[in-house]
């Protein structure tokens, strides 16, 4: 029986979604995770690279023990939700484990861009409730994500907000090149948080940015409470320090970072690290766009925004 392991700890692994729409700060609150307890800063390459992201081809290789890139985007999602049960149920760890950066409190949290979908079967994409014990979702204005998104994406504006406003749109869905990571269904910057928002399996806790930004203490010691998270103020205020705008900047400068995408390794993946930088990066027509399209899911994160024209 696994309980005579020696050397070898029993410890119930929950894990907990971060799911967000990408370039809405995802990263930057797994920096905030990635250095609780810490003594100095964590580095940003060595953030979990097995199971640290929903979507790493890698870590599904490994469970079904075959390749991926043997399946289609299709036949992947249907074995998704097997992945993810299978790796909840290991709830057999080396002690170390948790010092490896592999979760925190006995709370294993797991970065997905992936939008709440239901395959043919009627099985949740990200598995439901065997899975996972909830979801912290990380919303940021669209405004702010379409200068960013832009910016990573090596795209235009323009073509960003169609990108955003697309309900067809993913990551890595292209068929004619293998991926580091399995497609990822978007559905729409508006779409993508009604998915979560509107699901009845998971609670989900919401976290804006922009509330991050201006206090980021308070933001996560509110989503490590929802997690379950047992973590002091002084734990959090070092957190907080060691994962400053600019000391991760700095790190990406000297080292680079291994989830940027490798077609963009001359540009930064952290760059302005601002809640309002978009009001200086988008015309007023590309604003007018965004609003229009998304004004209803704006109001509903109690983000401002001037109503559709009737």
């Amino acid at each position: 029986m696994a309980d005579d392991l020696p050397g070898r700890v029993r410890r119930v692994k929950r894990t907990i979604w971060l799911a967000s729409y990408p370039k809405s700060g995802n990263t930057w609150f797994r920096m905030l995770i990635a250095n609780l307890g810490r003594s100095e800063p964590a580095d940003i390459n060595a953030l979990p690279s097995r199971g640290g992201i929903a979507s790493g081809r890698a870590m599904f290789d490994s469970a079904m023990l075959f390749p991926s890139a043997l399946l289609t985007h299709e036949e992947c999602d249907r074995m998704r939700p097997m992945v993810y049960r299978s790796e909840a149920m290991h709830a057999w760890r080396d002690p170390d484990e948790e010092d490896a950066g592999e979760g925190i409190g006995g709370v294993h949290f797991v970065k997905t861009h992936d939008g709440w979908t239901i395959g043919d079967d009627g099985v949740p994409l990200l598995g439901g409730t065997a899975a996972a014990a909830g979801a912290i979702l990380i919303v940021r204005d669209p405004r702010a994500v379409a200068a960013s998104l832009a910016h990573h994406e090596a795209r235009s504006i323009d073509d960003t907000i169609g990108f955003m406003g697309s309900s067809t749109s993913a990551f890595c869905g292209r068929d004619d090149r293998l991926h580091r990571q399995l497609r990822q269904r978007l559905l729409g910057w508006s779409a993508f948080h009604a998915s979560w928002l509107d699901q009845a399996e998971l609670p989900v806790h919401c976290v804006r940015y922009e509330d991050m930004h201006a206090d980021p203490a308070a933001g996560l010691a509110a989503a490590l409470d929802f997690a379950g998270v047992a973590a002091d103020r002084e734990a959090i205020a070092r957190a907080v320090e060691f994962a400053r705008f600019d000391a991760l900047t700095a790190q990406e400068r000297e080292k680079g970072f291994r989830e940027a995408p490798p077609s963009r390794v001359d540009r930064a993946f952290f760059r302005r690290g601002r809640a309002d930088g978009w009001r200086d990066e988008l015309s007023a027509g590309q604003q007018q766009a965004i609003e229009r399209d998304h004004h209803a899911m704006m109001q509903r994160l109690g983000y401002r925004a001037d109503p559709p024209p009737a």
